[in-house]
């Protein structure tokens, strides 16, 4: 065990997570069951995901063999910020940002309040598969931070408010970002 004041000699990985991988490295799903998992992605032994991303999102994972910063990163105690990049059906409005800023209250409890702009949609790498399109419904998207992490937060935050997501991209957790990493790929990231 580490003791305090002592360096670290942890590793820090930063995966881009493909959409439809499990946030594990094994599927303990049915019997025969071809999921991908992180072991398809990253074969760095003793290294394990800081939090989850669901199957149907994708973006920064970050992995490490560090128990504490583990904890700091998965806990909402510690708040660390974690921003997304969200595609959802229908034009956001002004109210329903607002309220998404505000916080809105979910089947276990309300949310801390979000950051949330709408933005350009971003220069993002294809999905596969394809987001749907649908030419009578538009879209938008939206970047949102939040400094909790509850299954399906954001997804369940923008439905809420009416605006059910078709994409969510993670681009950031605390001061690590994807910038520069390719969809399946990654890279040693710092303590």
């Amino acid at each position: 065990m580490r003791k305090t004041g002592q360096p670290r000699n942890g590793r820090v990985i930063l995966l881009n997570k493909p959409f439809g991988v499990l946030s594990q490295f094994t599927d303990k799903g049915t019997a025969g069951s071809a999921r991908a998992t992180l072991s398809d992605y990253v074969a760095v032994p003793g290294v394990y995901p800081a939090g989850r991303l669901d199957r149907d999102s994708e973006g920064l994972l970050v992995l490490t063999d560090d128990g504490p910063l583990q904890a700091r990163i998965a806990n909402p105690r510690f708040k660390l910020e974690k921003t997304y990049l969200v595609q959802v059906e229908g034009v956001a409005s002004d109210p329903q940002l607002e309220d998404l800023r505000r916080g809105v209250t979910l089947k276990d409890g309300p949310t801390r309040p979000a950051r949330v702009a709408r933005i350009a949609p971003p220069d993002l790498w294809p999905r596969q598969p394809p987001v749907r399109f649908r030419k009578s419904v538009p879209d938008c998207w939206l970047e949102i931070t939040i400094s909790e992490g509850r299954n399906r937060q954001v997804r369940r935050m923008t439905a809420h408010v009416g605006l059910p997501c078709l994409r969510l991209v993670r681009w950031s957790v605390g001061t690590w970002t994807l910038d520069g990493i390719p969809p399946g790929t990654w890279i040693d990231g710092t303590l």
